[in-house]
């Protein structure tokens, strides 16, 4: 079975992989699989990424990470990926611009 990339699907296919990756990650919270509800929760954020537009994210803007008091600048966009700067810290990683929030 060959699985449609993020950036293939309509806005309805993207919601409704985001609706069963939430009812994967609810059952391993319950089934207490740590490991299995973190790959979960990352999936449905790279999922909504999709869904949103990168141009209303810009260069240079700093914003919170969602569910942390990290802040994120970014450098720069590539696709549905921000790439910049944690908190200051000098090295350069990339986030789904799903978890950036003004």
């Amino acid at each position: 079975m060959n699985e449609k990339r993020f950036s293939e699907m309509t806005e309805h296919e993207l919601r409704t992989v985001i609706t069963n990756f939430n009812e994967k990650a609810k059952k391993a919270e319950q089934m207490g699989m740590p490991n299995e509800l973190a790959v979960y929760e990352r999936k449905m954020l790279m999922a909504q990424a999709y869904l949103l537009n990168p141009d209303d994210y810009k260069r240079g803007e700093t914003y919170t990470l969602k569910g942390s008091t990290s802040t994120f600048k970014i450098d720069y966009l590539n696709g549905y990926f921000a790439w910049g700067y944690r908190d200051d810290d000098k090295e350069l990683e990339a986030v789904p611009i799903s978890l950036l929030e003004k």
